[in-house]
């Protein structure tokens, strides 16, 4: 059974979920061919363990993401079963790649067991739901939830420029200088609830994330509260699930809708002065105490790395 993955990017590079979809591939069987969307990344994946081979996707269409038109490209170059990450990226175009090669596709998932069971949690995580599905299918799977497969690999590098007519008009996507990562590909995340007490202290949030290259989230209660903090920061079951390796929670209670968004986090640090808020229930280090009084000391401390 031939497979192909959808490379997770982030810059020029590859982002290191795209390693742990080559390990999960591995169970599936089969050579494995990694696709690169505008060629980014393309080396680090040759240098995969257990790659066959690598396409570097080139063309006009992938100057900026457009959905429509790099399934497109996509589906034209994939074989047998197409694998993806779990990202907003990767659920849309596993999604549409899907329905363009007129196959099945299973979404987030985060066990396959036997090559064809695949499990993955629904109802906000108070359940799972295992499917057996046959090849070929499409099937994204959820971050840090397979282990990542090791470097030593040199498939061979195939350059192919597939350029799809994008459909809508493409806005030129230009990274301020000040602008921060979007909580949903951020591999650190550092969230604040209402517990931070106003909209201004958020700014303490940001000087940590600063120091470790994370994104800033917020809980619900600290949205519906602050017209300051936008909805694009939530993180929740009504707002963005995410799966980093680092998830700091400060001054957040734990709600049961904020921990379906973020429970699935590899570490979790709660900071919070009330010793029985539920976030204590799911983090692995737990600190109570104020933010005023924590915050400073992490930060001194972080910046000593």
């Amino acid at each position: 059974m031939e497979i192909t993955i959808i490379a997770e990017t982030s810059g020029d590079g590859l982002h290191p979920v795209t390693g742990q979809l080559v390990g999960a591939a591995g169970s599936l069987g089969g050579p494995i061919t990694v696709l690169c969307p505008g060629g980014r990344g393309a080396s680090e994946a040759s240098d995969i363990s257990g790659v066959s081979k690598v396409i570097s996707l080139e063309g006009d269409c992938f100057a900026s993401f457009d959905s429509g038109a790099w399934s497109s490209a996509m589906a034209s170059c994939s074989q047998g079963t197409v694998i993806a990450s779990s990202s907003p990226r990767g659920r849309e175009l596993g999604a549409q790649i899907a329905s363009k090669m007129g196959i099945p596709v299973v979404q987030d998932v985060t066990v396959i067991e036997d090559g064809l069971m695949l499990t993955r949690p629904v109802y906000s995580g108070k359940a799972v739901e295992t499917s057996s599905v046959s090849p070929p299918f499409v099937v994204t799977l959820r971050q840090n939830a397979f282990e990542e497969a090791e470097n030593g690999g040199n498939a061979e590098v195939v350059t192919v420029n597939n350029t799809s007519e994008v459909s809508i008009a493409v806005k030129e996507a230009i990274a301020k200088a000040g602008e921060r990562m979007d909580v949903s590909e951020a591999d650190i995340i550092i969230s604040g609830g209402r517990g931070m007490g106003n909209p201004s202290n958020f700014s303490h949030l940001n000087d940590v994330a600063d120091i470790i290259g994370a994104a800033v989230g917020a809980s619900r209660a600290a949205v519906d509260s602050w017209e300051e903090i936008p909805h694009s920061m939530q993180v929740g079951q009504t707002g963005k699930t995410v799966n980093p390796t680092l998830y700091i929670a400060v001054g957040i209670s734990g709600a049961i809708q904020h921990l379906a968004g973020m429970r699935s986090s590899k570490y979790i640090v709660a900071i919070n002065k009330d010793p029985d808020a539920p976030i204590f229930g799911v983090a692995d280090y737990g600190i109570v105490a104020t933010w005023e009084d924590a915050l400073p000391s992490l930060k001194e401390e972080l910046g000593k790395l």
